[in-house]
């Protein structure tokens, strides 16, 4: 497919919908963020979410591939370690929990024993869905480790009411139901799955707390702005613009910018592709000349580009 039909072919969509929604920071709770020395990263296996985790002097020796007991914003629960906070980093105190115990054999064996019982809870599930003629697709189940709950979490392209289902589920396996209705982003980190380059779906395996993608990250890597090329599986911008977008941010600084006109070698050059990655800067002269030049050439005096001719 050529450049030209691409570019032609995203004119007529509307990228925003494969945006997401932007929440800016709200700045009175600067103060709430802390940096912590005893800081560890953990995982709920089931949703593929990521927790911070802090120990007290007693449980200095945690270490990657322990399973604790913390308390989850679902209730108590198993998470995997993935290792400590190496670099600076600063979270909110109520995103931070302390592990409660270290998991014995006891819970190990439970955990193994209600995973067998969530495969017959997906089949119950879509039974009874069937049976209110409900629009939910069901994503996975859990049931927590250290409490009497079972969580649902289901996708739906409307709003469901499910009270007459909750009854139903609670009288089946006598304990407290939870159903959580999961966006397309959530429902990729829980599934998984292969992305465009081959690898792990970066939500899934990666991380769930890069910011917001948005359509501008595309265009400061050079990106195609066609939605298929530039969308992950889930029908949103795919993560990896997020962490990619501040490396291209810094090191166009110290590049000449596209559509800038340059008066070289005796002729007016306009700037017409700039690769942060090749260090190349290509030019298109008035006398139809195509240079391709390295961008150490080029020296910035006063504010502005300029190009030696030698």
């Amino acid at each position: 497919m050529s450049d030209i039909f691409e570019q032609e072919y995203a004119e007529n969509e509307d990228l925003t919908k494969i945006e997401d929604d932007y929440q800016r920071p709200d700045k009175s709770d600067s103060e709430d963020f802390v940096c912590l020395d005893n800081l560890f990263l953990a995982r709920l296996e089931y949703s593929s979410e990521g927790v911070y985790i802090t120990t007290d002097d007693s449980q200095k020796s945690v270490k990657t591939g322990d399973k604790v007991i913390i308390q989850t914003r679902y209730g108590k629960d198993l998470a995997i370690v993935l290792g400590p906070i190496n670099s600076s980093v600063s979270v909110k105190k109520s995103e931070i929990v302390k592990i409660e115990r270290m998991a014995d054999s006891e819970d190990l064996r439970r955990y193994e024993e209600l995973a067998g019982q969530e495969a017959e809870a997906f089949a119950v599930f879509k039974e009874k869905v069937e049976m209110h003629g409900l629009d939910m697709k069901l994503i996975a189940v859990h049931f927590l480790l250290d409490e009497q709950k079972a969580l649902f979490f289901f996708s739906s392209e409307n709003r469901v009411d499910f009270r007459e289902l909750v009854k139903d589920l609670v009288s089946v396996f006598k304990m407290r139901i939870e159903l959580r209705q999961i966006g397309v982003r959530d429902e990729s980190r829980i599934v998984g799955g292969l992305g465009v380059c081959g690898r792990p779906c970066c939500c899934h395996s990666i991380s769930d707390k890069l910011p917001p993608v948005s359509i501008k990250m595309a265009k400061e890597q050079n990106l195609s702005l066609n939605s298929m090329k530039i969308s992950g599986q889930c029908g949103r911008l795919l993560c990896c613009l997020s962490y990619e977008y501040n490396w291209y941010s810094e090191a166009r600084k110290n590049l000449p910018g596209e559509g800038l006109h340059i008066y070289y070698d005796s002729t007016n050059f306009r700037i017409t592709d700039v690769n942060p990655l090749t260090q190349v800067v290509k030019m298109l002269g008035e006398d139809g000349r195509l240079l391709e030049i390295p961008a150490k050439r080029f020296q910035k005096d006063g504010g502005k580009w300029r190009l030696p001719n030698n």
